[in-house]
């Protein structure tokens, strides 16, 4: 881009920290996150006891364990759209009275068809608080913190997570699997009362042609000395009115290469197995010879690496960047899953039981940094405003839809083609997501929303355009 367009792009640099509004407003938003990992990792150590106390077979466990997704493709859809009309806290207070509904239904569910029915009603929320969550705190976080604020919010899925393999095997002994599930109220009450009190995006204001609001909005979310008006600008020049084809409007082809990276990205968030391993760990190793209280326990492990990756995910998006981090951290990804893979046509040995292991936490540890801190940044920060509620719905229901496939697939992948076959599928798709990334993703560091759309816009390559670095 032209030296002088590139200047008036670039957002004023406050002189200040940023006030501690922006570092509230994004903790308690990503409480949706902490429910979103909790929600989806504690069927991990339930299931040692409903396979038993329900007589599952193989395809009852993935039923049990995917129909959240299928709730969550559904609410991620649904979201979008009410955000775009109703606003973005908004939604992500219904968010949380539908995780709370979910749980509690869940909790006293007489059966197994109840159970699929609350865990459906889950998935809704969980749709909803991934799709939404991150794209509320993309629009209200300055450009230099924006990467770690919106990492918290997959670190606090990551915590979500952990919090969920130490309530399994914690609870391994009593069969618990109610409690399991019920537990989740309290955070979801939590967030519900938090968002109450958090501003709604400026973003969108402007986008209503609240302008006023949106301004006394950001002047409590921005440093002194910030330009808020020419923010106000800048959003208000790249902004359209809200219209009935916003989803006609994804099509245009200006849009294209936005799309495409954010459901790319999604698509090998969950290709590259990292929620086969999070859902199925404990009964893989069980049924692997490995006791049920080792199973639990790597369970909790995987949980620590987990939000270990999420606190250096946090770090290295806005140290390094978004694309450097990828490249750097999924080649590694990929060599620990191929490890994993070669451990199991090991004969059962001490030492091989420790290679499984080690290389269960590393490759948790790399797909973690590499993938997962990245996948719900990179969609809210290059699609464009006008049509970030449908097209951020699209990359997050790509998201769900491919996790959908694990989870409906692993145990008979693993059935079928063995532990070692299966964790070499899922090497293989490391492997292309680091050469998706080389050819395709930009670098979105320091960049404003605004200018980030400016560079899609704009005739040519969109990572030339934004100065790909690295």
């Amino acid at each position: 881009m032209p030296e002088a367009a590139t200047a008036t792009l670039t957002e004023p640099t406050a002189p200040a920290r940023p006030p501690r509004q922006v570092y509230a407003v994004a903790a308690v938003a990503a409480l949706g996150g902490l429910l979103f990992g909790y929600d989806t990792g504690i069927i991990s150590g339930a299931l040692l006891h409903l396979r038993d106390d329900l007589g599952l077979s193989s395809r009852g466990q993935e039923i049990v364990v995917s129909v959240i997704l299928v709730g969550a493709m559904v609410g991620a859809l649904c979201s979008g759209r009410l955000a775009a009309r109703h606003g973005r806290r908004r939604v992500v207070l219904w968010v949380a009275v539908v995780f709370a509904a979910g749980a509690a239904a869940a909790a006293v569910a007489p059966g197994t068809g109840t159970l699929i029915a609350a865990r459906f009603v889950l998935g809704l929320a969980v749709g909803g608080a991934s799709n939404m969550v991150p794209v509320y705190i993309a629009e209200v976080a300055p450009p230099a913190i924006r990467g770690r604020l919106m990492v918290l919010f997959q670190l606090m899925v990551a915590i979500g997570q952990l919090i969920s393999f130490f309530c399994g095997w914690l609870l391994a002994d009593t069969g618990g699997w109610r409690l399991m599930f019920g537990l989740a109220t309290v955070p979801a009450a939590v967030l519900a009362l938090g968002i109450v009190r958090l501003p709604e995006s400026p973003r969108w204001l402007v986008e209503q042609g609240r302008r006023d609001e949106a301004r006394r909005v950001l002047r409590g979310l921005r440093s002194p000395g910030t330009d808020v008006d020419a923010e106000i600008t800048a959003i208000g020049e790249v902004s359209s009115a809200p219209s009935r084809d916003g989803w006609r409007a994804v099509r245009r082809p200006w849009v294209r290469p936005a799309l495409l990276i954010a459901v790319g990205v999604a698509a090998f968030s969950q290709l590259t197995g990292i929620n086969a391993v999070v859902y199925y760990a404990p009964a893989i190793l069980s049924d692997a010879g490995f006791g049920t209280s080792v199973a639990l326990l790597t369970g909790i492990g995987i949980g620590a690496m987990l939000v270990v990756a999420g606190v250096v995910g946090a770090v290295a998006l806005d140290a390094v960047g978004r694309r450097r981090t990828m490249l750097w951290f999924l080649p590694l990804s990929g060599l620990s899953m191929a490890v994993l893979g070669l451990a199991f046509l090991a004969g059962d040995s001490p030492v091989q039981r420790w290679v499984v292991i080690l290389s269960l936490f590393a490759y948790i540890l790399f797909n973690g940094i590499g993938m997962q801190s990245v996948v719900w940044v990179i969609a809210p920060e290059i699609l464009p405003l006008g049509v970030r509620g449908p097209a951020t719905s699209l990359a997050t229901v790509s998201v769900w839809g491919f996790d959908l496939l694990i989870a409906v697939t692993a145990l008979t992948a693993i059935n079928t083609i063995g532990r070692s076959g299966t964790f070499f599928v899922y090497a293989a798709m490391n492997v292309l997501c680091v050469v998706f990334v080389a050819l395709k993703v930009p670098e979105t560091r320091n960049r404003s929303l605004e200018e980030i759309e400016r560079a899609l816009r704009a005739p040519g390559s969109f990572r030339r355009n934004l100065g790909a670095r690295g």
